[in-house]
């Protein structure tokens, strides 16, 4: 602390109700974090409020809006779309995350249980994990055969691009964490009595098995990142600037009404987030 200098901006921060709030139920109190976590959520709040513009374009040009979540189990996937929908309106949102296949869907077409889940004209859907289970989750832990994870990597390219062919816009996020970040994570939650639910037995192995969901995982960015449908990789060691950059990439890909002036960066920050190159 004894280099560290607080500067205007920091007290003006600081001098507010959920600055004073921070501040007194600190025992010991690390100003620095705490001018960090108030800069976070005020550059939240201006990016929330670009997310309702959005929103509102959307609705009114019957725009529809896929965003896939993926990434390693305790990446920070539903953390960072709980921050992109806390103030959206719930009538033209919509979060799917799938439970493992009934026995009738195993028998159809991997994909139609997802084009169900597909956006209406005017909505916007949160992918918390999606058809890419087949790529990496489902082949690691021996959910697929070798044959369905071949006519998947041989079908995706197509699907997606029919998609966007009828007029879905739709992005992949690939949340980018170290194997150590996630043992730490993991740890958290056996010990959190509400956080426990999020620990499954696949979530058990993962660590075990960290170099093989590697290899799917960069054989799915080498064989299905295109150039009109690409991989978006953010760093998500540090949730907070995951979320930030995710939620940038986002509102600086569309072109919505109302776009916001300099006064509300847009464009995210080139170390947190970037597309994938082959």
């Amino acid at each position: 602390m004894s280099d560290f200098k607080i500067t205007e901006e920091d007290l003006r921060r600081l001098n507010t109700k959920d600055g004073y709030k921070k501040l007194l139920s600190s025992k010991d109190v690390n100003v620095k974090k705490i001018l960090k976590t108030l800069k976070y959520e005020e550059e939240l709040n201006d990016l929330q409020i670009e997310l309702l513009k959005m929103q509102g374009w959307a609705a009114a040009n019957h725009k529809r809006i896929a965003i896939l979540f993926e990434g390693r189990d305790a990446a920070g996937k539903g953390g960072t779309i709980r921050r992109f929908v806390e103030h959206l309106n719930p009538r033209s949102i919509r979060i799917v995350a799938l439970p493992k296949p009934t026995e009738e869907e195993r028998g159809q077409w991997y994909f139609r249980r997802y084009i169900n889940q597909l956006p209406n004209p005017g909505e916007l859907v949160f992918f918390d994990r999606s058809w890419y289970n087949r790529a990496v989750v489902e082949p690691v832990n021996g959910f697929c055969t070798p044959e369905e994870y071949a006519l998947f990597m041989k079908q995706v390219i197509s699907y997606e691009r029919m998609l966007q062919e009828s007029g879905v816009i739709l992005i992949k996020f690939w949340l980018d964490t170290s194997k150590d970040e996630q043992a730490k994570r993991f740890e958290a939650r056996k010990k959190s009595p509400l956080k426990q639910w999020k620990f499954s037995p696949i979530d058990e192995r993962a660590q075990e098995l960290w170099e093989v969901y590697t290899q799917y995982r960069d054989a799915m960015f080498e064989k299905t990142h295109t150039e009109d449908c690409p991989w978006v990789i953010v760093q998500a060691d540090d949730k907070k600037t995951a979320r930030l950059a995710a939620i940038r990439y986002v509102l600086n890909s569309l072109d919505y009404e109302g776009k916001s002036d300099e006064n509300v960066r847009l464009k995210p920050d080139s170390k947190a987030v970037k597309k994938y190159k082959k």
